[in-house]
């Protein structure tokens, strides 16, 4: 076999995998939207570990919260019912991948090595940094101080990088209440969660008088929602819909009914320029 030959051969076969790998993506991607249709349902895992965010509701036994109101919402416009998922950091991207969820709404920030496993709306919903929540009379008031120490973090955080890199110790639980109830217990000096968590505890008082919050926010990154990578129909399917949460004002009015605060200069900023943009 002459080496021309070969050489057209290899050609010839990498451009049929190529063409054999495009199909399979385009069809998998296909088969989620149809799915949703064919069985009027769609399938989001959400985060219910408590916060304003996702939270199961003490009176009524009902998850309440943003991201909730933002699956109902996203349902809604779909023309579908919703079925709502509890996942954990720990296993909300295997619950993605393995196909338990359709959607992740799961408060997920978008990093690089995540991008390299999934897919994701392009229009981020919010933006979301770390806070280091450590007693009043902590002698840690910087990130820098807990190089060397134990620190609670949820299994599968995206500050787990950060706070290695920082030198932490770190003890990772199954979810935020659980390092929350160690750092609690004197199991480590601070616990590192997002600060749409931290800061309304610490707003409300009560049994969380007694702490603070280490500042300013650790590696903000934009929250989107979440696909199995290569959905790239169900991805522009959806957003549109993110876009006009946005420019409607929607998500500026349901995360002030969840009582989230400060106010995210992110929302105030994309409600600007969609508006303006009549996208």
């Amino acid at each position: 076999m002459s080496l021309l030959f070969k050489a057209r051969v290899q050609v010839l076969s990498a451009l049929v995998a190529a063409a054999t790998l495009s199909v399979c993506a385009t069809a998998h991607a296909d088969a989620t939207l149809d799915k949703i249709q064919e069985r009027h349902k769609v399938v989001i895992g959400v985060l219910l570990s408590g916060g304003p965010f996702g939270a199961i509701d003490p009176s009524t036994q009902k998850p309440v919260g943003l991201n909730v109101d933002m699956a109902n919402d996203l349902a809604r416009q779909l023309g579908v019912e919703v079925e709502l998922v509890s996942v954990l950091p720990a296993n909300r991207v295997q619950f993605l991948q393995q196909g338990k969820v359709d959607l992740l709404i799961a408060n997920m920030e978008w990093t690089a090595e995540r991008d390299k496993i999934l897919g994701h709306v392009a229009t981020p919903f919010y933006t979301v940094g770390g806070t280091a929540l450590v007693r009043a009379d902590s002698p840690y008031h910087a990130w820098a101080d807990l190089k060397g120490q134990p620190v609670c973090i949820s299994q599968g955080s995206s500050y787990i990088p950060a706070i290695t890199q920082l030198g932490g110790e770190l003890k990772a639980f199954k979810g935020s209440a659980e390092s929350l109830l160690a750092f609690r217990g004197n199991n480590c000096v601070a616990a590192v969660h997002d600060a749409t968590l931290i800061n309304p505890l610490l707003a409300r008082g009560d049994e969380w008088q007694a702490y603070r919050a280490i500042t300013p926010e650790l590696n903000p990154a934009p929250s989107v929602i979440w696909t199995r990578l290569g959905e790239t129909d169900t991805q522009a399917r959806l957003d549109p819909i993110v876009k006009g949460w946005h420019r409607s004002g929607w998500l500026i009015e349901h995360e002030s009914s969840n009582h989230i605060t400060p106010a995210s200069p992110t929302l105030v900023k994309l409600h600007k320029e969609l508006s303006a943009e009549g996208a």
